[in-house]
């Protein structure tokens, strides 16, 4: 089943890798094979095919960008989600899930900083650009839940992995 979801998550990023327009959402696409890994088979197979799309999409595709993505957000956002969700308290679900996506969009621009652009004097941008990925991520994460329920009721419940 892991070997599926990633060969799955491997077409997606290779897509998004050739295809310049919707990088974003095609990597965030890709992230749903890993969701699909851990709702049919657990966590440990979400994890492996994380490491085996991110693996194979570092070394195998032509442009970096998309599987930089998955593997710094995308790709194990839906273990973590898995694990936070699981708590009682709305709250620290929320803040925990903010943190981590605070954290990846950190590593992310020092990444991108040290490989592309200086954002030295940017940082007014940098605060408006924390500002603006905290309400998209609170967006992204609304959508991938109604997603990912979709996925449960439709698929899941039917048996049809």
């Amino acid at each position: 089943m892991s070997a599926l979801f990633s060969a799955l998550c491997i077409v997606s990023l290779y897509i998004a890798a050739v295809w310049p327009t919707g990088q974003l959402g095609i990597v965030a696409f890709a992230s749903l094979f890993v969701a699909a890994a851990v709702i049919e088979t657990g966590i440990g197979y979400g994890v492996s095919v994380y490491f085996i799309g991110s693996a194979l999409g570092l070394l195998l595709l032509p442009n970096k960008i998309p599987p930089l993505l998955f593997v710094s957000f995308f790709g194990f956002y839906p273990i973590l989600k898995s694990l936070f969700e699981r708590l009682d308290s709305l709250l620290l679900q929320w803040l925990l899930k903010l943190v981590v996506f605070n954290a990846s969009l950190t590593v992310l621009l020092f990444v991108l900083e040290e490989l592309f652009v200086a954002f030295t004097g940017l940082r007014f941008g940098l605060v408006m650009l924390y500002m603006a990925g905290n309400a998209v991520y609170a967006l992204f994460d609304y959508g991938y839940s109604k997603v990912l329920l979709f996925y449960m009721d439709r698929i899941h419940k039917r048996g049809k992995f």
